[in-house]
């Protein structure tokens, strides 16, 4: 019977803390993902060489010079603290670093998926990081939630999980409003919301719920799911994905039309 094929995206707020790779968090994914693997095949798209890379290195990361040395210098930390965990499970890593020319272009394309279906049938995970070192602006993305969902819809899986610093997607913003609900399911989004500026909770991350559900449509126009819910609490997504239970997080799918 063949593995169901889900993406894993893990934002810079998960991974870090105070200035310091998060290692506890970063291990329950790590023992979460090793889990998963029985059952489906996983592709882990991770967010936090630039804040890895402060834990080294205090520059601005305003300046966009300052934010690829930060990459630089932080993406064999990240990786090293990878390996060391998944080595405990004895799962062997592959690093993929793309842009976003590399769903422009056929020939790139192509070889992102071989690479990505020889790591998968090897039992290897597939890491992937956006290569902001050695890119400029406008090869880029800019966030790993639309970088994702690329991934997701070229690598023909599933479902996408977003494990993030907020555990769902309200019908109102909840900084402001305690009165504000999860919408379990989300089956369109209103096109305003997807121009709305970018709002990212912690200063490191580039996205904020306007990426998300950036990625969310495009999942959504193609007929695939995304899941969006905590990366601090990740009972929701084991229920979810193992259990086939959602009580919390947000569905992000295309309304099926019943006759």
């Amino acid at each position: 019977m063949k593995k169901k094929r889900i993406v894993i995206k893990v934002g810079s707020g998960v991974i870090t803390e105070a200035n310091h790779i998060a290692k506890e968090r970063m291990l329950n994914l790590v023992s979460l993902i090793a889990e998963f693997k029985k059952t489906h095949e996983v592709i882990l798209v991770t967010s936090g060489a630039v804040s890895a890379g402060y834990t080294a290195l205090q520059l601005d990361r305003k300046r966009d010079i300052s934010k690829k040395v930060l990459a630089s210098v932080g993406q064999p930390i990240l990786m090293s603290n990878y390996k060391r965990m998944f080595d405990i499970f004895d799962i062997s890593i592959s690093q993929i670093l793309l842009t976003e020319e590399d769903f422009d272009s056929r020939v790139h394309t192509v070889i992102f998926q071989q690479i990505i279906e020889t790591t998968l049938a090897n039992g290897i995970l597939p890491i992937v990081n956006e290569n902001d070192i050695s890119t400029t602006e406008d090869q880029l993305f800019g966030d790993n939630d639309q970088l994702s969902s690329h991934i997701t819809h070229y690598t023909n899986s599933d479902l996408l999980v977003l494990l993030s610093d907020i555990d769902g997607y309200y019908d109102d913003n909840p900084s402001k409003n305690p009165k504000a609900k999860i919408i379990k399911d989300v089956h369109s989004i209103d096109p305003d919301k997807l121009t709305e500026e970018h709002t990212p909770n912690n200063k490191f991350a580039t996205g904020g719920i306007v990426t998300k559900l950036k990625a969310a449509q495009y999942l959504m126009n193609r007929n695939r799911q995304m899941f969006l819910c905590s990366g601090y609490d990740l009972t929701t997504i084991h229920q979810f994905v193992l259990e086939g239970v959602h009580e919390k997080g947000s569905l992000f799918s295309r309304k099926v039309e019943t006759r």
